[in-house]
């Protein structure tokens, strides 16, 4: 081989980083002042005793939803000095530079003093649940006797900044290190997560920060909820419960993190068992996850775990979690879910509340493998007694029990969302009319729901695209004709499993659903 047609070595870029170092701080030598106030780097040497050029600084991110954390924890640190204050950074170079660059006067005579920047950002769901934050500023104060500054710099992604940060300088670095370790442990206990209702995915009209809205916490109670009887409280043992055995379970070795599954047709109720569930629970950390939020589990597991006790509910998660064995192969988000259910340490008080309208195509590790998922409860379509209480509850102050009964008995296969609609529509008849709802709107609005014309309608409020018993097609147990779940007769469809239900039964054993 000729020497001479080796590839040389590539030059050293050192020399060209030092040209190019020299270039940047010529040019900043010459940009102008951007205020006529103190230096910078003269307040903090008058406040820290000694010039700031060679102090170690100790920094930690902090993401967009945590901000208020961070300024409720830094607040209340600072609150021992009764000489404290909060200084700005003149100029936009401050967007650009960290704390340890803008303490080594690059930028000319170094930047002076200016304005602190401030947003307000919501603290809940309620439009005056909110509070300004420092985005941008320096806090001056004593901690445990010594003087320390600490930056406070919020996200802000036209300056490509993706997450916040603080950053501590002191002249003694473990001083530095114990008040950082001070704050994050403020910002847990002090966090503004703990005890609410929240989830992820922006909403642009919703109380919101930066990935994450709050939730007003729904006020459904027991009453409410019409279930099968006792399938309410064994549901509610085992979500709250549990939890308020918690020291007794700890003290035997057991363990608290526990999951459940609702499953059963589309519009029987599981969504407004949940609702019930989270307003039993004032006080408890909820996370609500569905639809594409679903890939923020680990946040939301994280959320979980340092603000417990806490719930999780992942609605709909057959989406995710659909069965390998009727795919090209696992979807990525089944890992997340099923990484997710493991992670948490045993003792953690989390429950996951898992949703589904297709139990059958459900991941089989998910939903029978015991320490993910430990209840399997079905929330099936309303009975007649069922009917008619639901009928009770929607309209029981506006129609007489007589023309309720006669509805329950026409309505059978029939959800709890076609309830609901079914009173509504009757009111509209009434408004429309000029009158009063009665009894013969009630009657009129049924007829409507379960004509032909409204086949599609009935489908969409979760009864199937069969007919109800009313209509002459209705099965055995109110199932429409045709196929399962109203489909066709010989609509292709996945056959289903047999799912186990974790729980109490008499003997103390397993009980099974069948």
């Amino acid at each position: 081989m000729d020497p001479s047609n080796a590839a040389s070595p590539p030059p050293s870029v050192e020399p060209l980083l030092d040209d190019l170092h020299r270039v940047v701080r010529a040019v900043l030598e010459r940009v102008p002042s951007d205020g006529d106030g103190p230096r910078l780097v003269d307040v903090l040497a008058a406040h820290l005793g000694v010039q700031p050029r060679a102090l170690a600084v100790v920094a930690q991110p902090v993401p967009p939803h945590r901000m208020v954390d961070a300024d409720l924890a830094l607040t209340e640190v600072s609150e021992g000095d009764p000489d404290r204050t909060v200084v700005g950074i003149a100029g936009d170079m401050r967007h650009h530079m960290s704390l340890g660059d803008l303490v080594q006067g690059l930028h000319g005579s170094g930047l002076p003093v200016g304005q602190v920047d401030y947003d307000r950002m919501p603290t809940g769901p309620g439009k005056d649940d909110q509070r300004q934050v420092v985005t941008s500023g320096i806090r001056l104060f004593r901690f445990e006797g010594f003087p320390v500054a600490v930056r406070q710099q919020g996200a802000n992604r036209q300056f490509g900044r993706e997450l916040g940060s603080i950053e501590v300088m002191g002249a003694d670095r473990d001083l530095s290190e114990a008040l950082m370790a001070r704050v994050q442990q403020l910002m847990d206990e002090r966090s503004i997560l703990r005890g609410q209702v929240i989830t992820f995915g922006t909403d642009p009209y919703g109380p919101g920060i930066s990935g994450v809205t709050f939730v007003a916490r729904p006020t459904v109670d027991a009453g409410a909820v019409v279930l099968p009887e006792g399938l309410l409280e064994r549901v509610s043992h085992h979500v709250i419960g549990m939890g308020e055995q918690r020291e007794r379970l700890l003290a035997h070795g057991q363990h608290l993190k526990r999951g459940v599954l609702l499953y059963g047709p589309p519009g029987t109720g599981k969504t407004h068992t949940v609702r019930h569930l989270l307003s039993a629970t004032p006080g408890t950390t909820a996370v609500l996850l569905s639809g594409g939020s679903l890939r923020f589990i680990h946040d939301a597991a994280k959320v979980a775990r340092a603000h417990q006790p806490a719930i999780v509910v992942l609605e709909d998660c057959d989406l995710v979690a659909e069965d390998r064995s009727f795919s090209m192969g696992a979807s990525p988000l089944l890992f997340e879910v099923l990484d997710a259910l493991d992670g948490l340490d045993a003792d953690a008080d989390v429950a996951f509340v898992l949703t589904t309208n297709r139990v059958e195509d459900l991941e089989v590790a998910l939903s029978q493998r015991p320490g993910r998922v430990d209840l399997a409860a079905e929330i099936p379509l309303p009975d007649l007694e069922g009917r008619l209480e639901l009928l009770h509850l929607y309209g029981g102050h506006l129609f007489g029990h007589e023309a309720m009964s006669a509805a329950a008995a026409r309505t059978e296969g029939t959800t709890a969302s076609f309830t609901k609609e079914l009173v509504r529509r009757a009111v509209l008849a009434a408004a429309l009319a000029d009158e009063q709802p009665a009894d013969d709107h009630l009657g009129l609005a049924l007829d409507e729901l379960l004509s032909d014309s409204q086949r599609l309608t009935r489908s969409l409020l979760g009864v199937g695209s069969g007919e109800p018993a009313d209509g002459g097609a209705g099965g055995p147990g109110g199932e429409p004709s045709g196929g399962p779940m109203g489909l066709p007769a010989g609509f292709p469809h996945r056959p289903g499993r047999v799912v186990s239900t974790f729980g109490y039964s008499a003997d103390g054993g397993i009980t099974h659903s069948g």
